[in-house]
């Protein structure tokens, strides 16, 4: 919002170049003296110092109150420009996948300890900062699906529970892919106002559990006017999957401060991924580092742009009334005077 002065009838004041002519002219132009004196010196000991510049000041006052009546007769006011932006947004349902194998290290780089969950969830607050005026969710899984935060327009409360969460906070082990899709497309489908619709499926797994399979649950989700894009993490070939502490979601060290060694995940076939969003008419994405994840949420923000309209608009404070008071002001200054102290006798 910004704000300036302005007159609603500048032009108006184009009479006040009239005011300093007048002033010229009167001072010029006078009556006749109604007595005749024999002597200059007798009119000059008739008048004092002290009130020969008393006509000057009545005039001033005068001419100052009529440049004040034309001020305000301009209408001067305080103008405030508005600019409102009006997003019809776009609805989108974060599905995270929270199973054991996020904490795989095969996506950092070579002296990096950073998980697979660790880039997701960075990369995924990135594509959260980029989206304000959408409404976001976010459902995490692993062998059942937790609703983390519903939809919601109030993104730093959504990225405080993204913190919060870390692998081995659900308990039950798996991968329910399905069930998570599933749960996102009936969130989405409440909301009766949407633009668009979409779900952002990320996974490292296969599908094996819950009640129902990835294809039924994107088939549901076409349904319901639900796009699901689907990206699938990690490296495509076997990685070792270290030690970690389930209540913390920290790695494990040994005495020396290396990682202690776990089980070998085996790469995870993502055909059904490409199936489940050809199904719903969007993308399948493959990466297996974070530079890859992180172009893959760009190429989705750019395809899901959000509509947004600005309306300008300019609310107006009228300022006439304060010289319009300044005018009253001097010209009962003038009336006083004239009547008290400058008073003169014909």
């Amino acid at each position: 919002m910004t704000g300036n002065l302005q007159f609603q009838y500048p032009w108006l004041l184009a009479l006040l170049a009239l005011l300093p002519i007048y002033a010229f002219l009167r001072g010029r132009i006078g009556k006749l003296a109604a007595l005749r004196f024999p002597s200059a010196d007798i009119a000059r000991a008739a008048g004092a110092a002290a009130r020969a510049a008393s006509g000057r000041l009545l005039l001033f006052l005068r001419l100052l109150t009529v440049a004040l009546c034309i001020v305000a007769l301009a209408g001067p006011r305080f103008a405030n420009d508005h600019t409102e932006t009006q997003a019809s947004g776009v609805d989108i349902m974060l599905v995270l996948d929270l199973s054991w194998s996020m904490m795989a290290l095969d996506m950092g780089g070579p002296q990096e300890r950073v998980s697979r969950f660790d880039i997701a969830s960075q990369v995924l607050e990135d594509f959260v900062h980029k989206r304000p005026n959408d409404r976001l969710g976010l459902i995490v899984f692993s062998a059942v699906p937790y609703l983390a935060s519903p939809l919601t327009l109030n993104h730093a409360w959504l990225i405080e529970n993204l913190r919060r969460l870390h692998v081995g906070l659900i308990r039950d082990l798996g991968t329910a892919i399905g069930d998570a899709t599933a749960a996102g497309a009936k969130r989405l489908k409440s909301l009766k106002d949407s633009k668009s619709r979409i779900i952002i499926l990320l996974t490292d797994g296969d599908n094996n559990k819950g009640d129902i399979d990835p294809v039924p649950a994107a088939q549901l989700a076409a349904a319901l006017g639900v796009k699901v894009y689907t990206i699938g993490i990690g490296i495509e070939q076997p990685c070792m999957l270290n030690l970690f502490d389930p209540a913390t979601g920290k790695l494990e060290l040994d005495a020396n401060g290396n990682l202690k060694p776990g089980m070998i995940l085996q790469p995870a076939n993502y055909d059904v991924l490409n199936k489940m969003a050809t199904l719903s008419r969007a993308k399948f994405y493959r990466a297996t580092n974070r530079r890859e994840l992180q172009r893959i949420y760009d190429e989705i923000d750019r395809l899901e742009k959000t509509e947004i309209k600005l309306r300008r608009f300019t609310t107006y404070r009228p300022l006439y009334q304060w010289p319009l008071l300044a005018a009253f002001g001097l010209f009962a200054l003038e009336m006083g005077l004239a009547n008290t102290r400058f008073r003169r006798v014909p």
